[in-house]
């Protein structure tokens, strides 16, 4: 779908700072200044561009400084890139933010916002479903509602059967998250856009982006969303920040901590970063780590133990093979104190991250998102 005909359809949301250069830059460091060794960043580097089908940009973060940067031509740092599910991530803060603000609690019933959508004789297990069980996807669903463009959004996900307990059943449903954003549109009277632009997006410096919308006015909130890679990096780092940003408590900290902690089971598989349990909106990760995730390999990873944060976009089949590379190459680089200059190294890494490219035989990999055409 181009973006004339989405901008038509779905009432795409175009900040009008897209000329701006990047506000507030994350500060920047040589990798061995923060205890990253330049040459196990460049063995990173060439294993992801070989092994990943396709990568299009990464940036490391450490106690605070961007210490690597790289986009594969013709993606580039200023360029937005769609998060996929993502956009996940950033819809479950803005309901954190909405909860701070006594606009609703995770324990409100979903009907509860939508009396005239609902079915005339609503099942015991819909009247039960609240937004803790959107948050994090369990809403008792055997499978995702379809929205369609001529129907409406919240009304056909109030229709779908709820076969199972909700809160006893995971199951990724994109329409649930956005419920989440219908219901911040109820409470504040915004567009979760809208809603986060003053609170999210200006005071980390995101003055460019896109977010689409339902015909029905509602950001998409679980799809959709386009960013730079720096603005991915600092949504990571004000999550690794406990939610404090040039000191100030942009999101509550007991947010964050429930959040990005296992709040359901998904799986049970040690080697598998899909197994490690669900928070709200966002997946817990092997080596304790946690991330907000896109298809075909949109990352956010959040280090804690290591004070970093990792930004990738990519157009991949392959995720898992993705995060495996990041476990295997970039763990072993983090040092708890910093190391000896490494000039030589920095300059192979440099050189190495100004000269990459999408292969030309590259095949897109493509997704059809819910309700578009």
């Amino acid at each position: 779908m181009t973006r004339s005909l989405r901008t038509c359809l779905f009432g795409l949301i175009f900040s009008t700072a897209s000329l701006l250069p990047a506000a507030n830059p994350l500060p920047r460091s040589t990798p061995e200044a923060q205890g990253v060794s330049s040459s196990a960043l460049l063995a990173f580097i060439e294993a992801a561009d070989k092994q990943v089908d396709t990568m299009h940009s990464f940036m490391l973060v450490r106690h605070g400084h961007v210490v690597a940067e790289g986009w594969w031509k013709p993606e580039a740092a200023d360029k937005l890139h769609v998060m996929h599910s993502l956009s996940k991530s950033f819809t479950s803060t803005a309901v954190g933010l909405a909860v701070a603000e006594g606009k609703l609690s995770i324990d409100d019933p979903v009907l509860k916002f939508f009396p005239d959508d609902a079915p005339a004789e609503p099942s015991a297990f819909l009247k039960a479903m609240r937004v803790r069980d959107l948050l994090t996807m369990s809403t008792g669903h055997e499978k995702n509602a379809n929205f369609v463009p001529s129907e409406p959004w919240v009304k056909t996900f109030l229709n779908q059967p709820v076969p199972f307990k909700p809160g006893t059943h995971f199951l990724y449903n994109s329409p649930a998250t956005h419920m989440l954003s219908a219901i911040v549109g109820k409470v504040t009277g915004q567009t979760l856009a809208d809603y986060l632009k003053p609170r999210l997006f200006e005071p980390l410096g995101i003055e460019k982006f896109a977010w689409g919308s339902s015909p029905q006015g509602n950001t998409e909130g679980g799809w959709g969303l386009e960013v730079t890679t720096e603005d991915i990096a600092k949504f990571g780092q004000l999550y690794l920040q406990k939610g404090q940003w040039n000191g100030k408590q942009l999101v509550p900290a007991a947010w964050i901590e429930q959040a990005t902690s296992k709040q359901v089971s998904n799986g049970s598989d040690p080697e598998k970063d899909w197994d490690q349990g669900y928070g709200f909106q966002f997946w817990r990760c092997r080596h304790d780590a946690y991330r907000g995730d896109g298809a075909h390999g949109q990352f956010c990873v959040v280090l804690p133990e290591q004070d970093a944060v990792i930004a990738i976009t990519a157009n991949t089949r392959d995720m898992q093979a993705e995060l495996n590379i990041v476990w295997d190459k970039l763990l072993p680089a983090f040092q708890k104190e910093s190391l000896p200059d490494d000039a030589a190294s920095q300059a192979k890494l440099k050189e190495k991250l100004a000269n990459l490219s999408v292969p030309e035989n590259h095949v897109p990999v493509t997704i059809k998102l819910p309700g578009r055409k």
